[in-house]
């Protein structure tokens, strides 16, 4: 199974202002298809992991074999960030969520405010490239956790639910935390 890049479920200028269409089509089309070649080209030297989805390479990236784990996780961090990135935007979106996710955001962070603060200096806090993320882990807890260049909280055991804030698809977000 060769990984796809998934097509953007909007229009490049759809988040203008907050992001412009020229930026979107060069971060989808070109950056997160380079990442999206190069897991394909890792995965054909090992056609036992051809079966296996991007979130099983990255949740089990110890059992990938060391002549291509630095480019799974890469590329395959940057496929499967990405492709979150954008389900979890859209045009007109932001404000703030509600219902049982609402709730768990205050449950955990005291308030939205809370929340958003520190999911900026978890994006801000990294050095170069990097993600801040809000995840849920095993037991159903959010958390906000940073991590550095195309890493996943997948390789954590974490599910990551958001990398993102200006123009959020809270719908989206919520369907993933009540998984």
């Amino acid at each position: 199974m060769a990984f796809e890049l998934p097509p953007l479920p909007y229009a490049f200028d759809a988040l203008e202002p907050h992001i412009d269409a020229k930026t979107m089509e060069i971060h989808h089309d070109r950056h997160h298809g380079t990442y999206v070649t190069n897991l394909n080209g890792a995965i054909e030297k090992h056609p036992e992991l051809a079966g296996k989805s991007v979130d099983e390479l990255l949740r089990d990236i110890n059992s990938v074999p060391d002549d291509v784990r630095t480019v799974v996780r890469n590329h395959g961090g940057g496929h499967a960030n990405h492709s979150l990135f954008w389900v979890t935007m859209k045009a007109g979106g932001g404000g703030e969520p509600s219902g049982t996710l609402a709730d768990a955001l205050k449950s955990t962070f005291g308030d939205f405010s809370s929340f958003k603060d520190t999911l900026s200096k978890a994006a801000i806090g990294q050095f170069g490239s990097g993600w801040g993320w809000l995840v849920k882990d095993g037991s159903g807890k959010l958390q906000v956790v940073a991590k550095p260049n195309q890493d996943s909280p997948l390789m954590e055991g974490l599910t990551p639910l958001l990398a993102w804030w200006n123009t959020i698809n809270w719908d989206e977000v919520a369907k993933r935390f009540s998984a």
